[in-house]
């Protein structure tokens, strides 16, 4: 945005205040005496007529309406310079009049951008920090320390200019390796953290202080589900609130879920029954580890118990009364029954902080559990399963900037080094998830499981 267009400044304000932004630009208007021209106008002068976003080139005029004229063209001693031959000659042809025009601007037009470029100190504005994540009704940033100071105003100017935020928030300190969760400050508007969220067709609702949760990933969780087939079953390590698993069930897909967490365990249940998805998914409270070692087991006492799960499909059928010929629709629930697999075919690990850490808990993870072993080795059907580990690959500053092959060679020796076997590295597939720092990358790792590794004896 030009100067002409842009807020007034104020480095030295430190509360905000709304009135400060105020300003009137001096501009030139075409009036129109018979209205019915405007429209010909507008379109043979184009190239004449202011056209800014926010701004209304066609605007009231005494008892008429005028078109506002480019920014550039604001004074009547020269604006005829300035006018192409074509408008020149349509303001003689329709008897047009060109007069000066006061806009008058105030708050509610500057975006956040402008807002806080006009009142942050100079050496802070090469990045200003209006970009947010944002989770039901809050917008979470993640102010730098040079930041800090003027958060609330940052806060305060995010939550006004943003018509479906109500809460602005600043994490305090690092994410909290066990839970995920991080504490957080309230910049602007209301203290509620509990929050609703939609993503892949799914509701979910959480606490947003107390669970994990990031909107950022919502392409990664689809890329996986996609990868899932109805009737295969998904192991979900790290759960967190569903947002893997609930669209996996709603596709059909029988899930085991699992999470640490007692506030994500209790949101993960309500989720899960909120989105009907109650038979496709059984949900657990344990440590991951523990988690993924009895996971064959949990699956086959699942199966020993019930064996089958049921599908349920609304079906739409239109019915004709015979005397009258009305046309209705009625809604029928057909249900069948889906067989449970003796097998799990996906593990997701999504906790990309530590999950490589959790890997060695695959080392005999069918050899633990003799009759399921043998079981599975005789069911023609049966296929190892395939692992999707997120890490990060964080190099120093300092070095020079590794190549994405590079990075894959130094997360494949972290892999192999805790299954305790050389997965070829063109075996395993690496997706790219994001960058959460420019030093930070984070990724996707699938693998199918060694079975020398599922299989080894404990």
């Amino acid at each position: 945005m030009q100067d002409k267009f842009g807020p007034p400044i104020n480095r030295q304000m430190k509360v905000l205040d709304r009135s400060f932004f105020q300003k009137k630009v001096q501009l030139l208007a075409v009036s129109f005496p018979d209205p019915k021209y405007l429209g010909q106008f507008v379109k043979a002068c184009k190239g004449e007529i202011l056209l800014m976003p926010a701004v209304k080139h066609i605007v009231p005029l005494h008892d008429t309406r005028g078109v506002l004229l480019r920014q550039d063209i604001d004074s009547m001693d020269t604006y005829k310079t300035k006018l192409s031959q074509t408008a020149l000659d349509k303001i003689d042809e329709y008897n047009l009049t060109i007069e000066p025009y006061v806009l008058e601007l105030d708050y509610s037009f500057w975006k956040a951008d402008d807002i806080l470029r006009a009142v942050l100190p100079e050496n802070l504005l090469d990045e200003i920090p209006t970009g947010f994540a944002q989770a039901g009704h809050i917008a979470h940033l993640n102010l730098r320390k040079e930041f800090k100071p003027y958060g609330r105003f940052i806060g305060q100017v995010i939550l006004d200019k943003n018509s479906k935020i109500e809460t602005v928030v600043d994490k305090v300190d690092t994410i909290d390796a066990k839970f995920r969760t991080f504490k957080m400050e309230i910049l602007a508007g209301k203290d509620d953290f509990i929050v609703e969220q939609s993503e892949s067709g799914c509701k979910f609702k959480f606490n947003f202080s107390s669970v994990y949760w990031n909107s950022r990933l919502s392409t990664e969780h689809e890329r996986l589900i996609y990868q899932f087939e109805p009737t295969e079953v998904v192991a979900d390590v790290f759960a967190g609130v569903g947002p893997f698993l609930v669209p996996a069930g709603k596709k059909n897909v029988i899930v085991l879920a699992n999470d640490l967490n007692p506030e994500s365990y209790k949101y993960l249940k309500e989720n899960i029954t909120h989105n009907n998805v109650e038979n496709f998914v059984r949900s657990f409270n344990l440590d991951g580890r523990e988690f993924i070692r009895e996971s064959p087991k949990i699956l086959q006492d699942w199966v020993k118990s019930e064996g089958h799960v049921e599908k349920r499909k609304t079906i739409k059928r239109r019915k004709v009364d015979p005397e009258t010929s009305e046309k209705t629709t009625i809604r029928e629930t057909e249900i069948t029954s889906v067989e449970i697999p003796k097998y799990i075919s996906h593990y997701v690990m999504n906790l990309p902080d530590s999950a490589i850490t959790f890997l060695n808990e695959f080392i005999g993870l069918y050899g633990r559990f003799p009759e399921v072993a043998e079981r599975l080795k005789a069911d023609e059907s049966f296929e190892l399963p395939n692992v999707h580990v997120h890490c990060f690959e964080k190099f120093s500053p300092s070095e020079q900037e590794p190549t994405m092959d590079e990075l894959h060679r130094r997360v494949h020796k972290r892999i192999t080094e805790q299954i305790q076997f050389k997965v070829p590295i063109e075996n395993m597939k690496f997706h790219l998830v994001r960058k959460v720092a420019p030093t930070k990358p984070m990724f996707c790792v699938s693998f199918k499981l060694p079975e020398e590794v599922a299989f080894k004896e404990a």
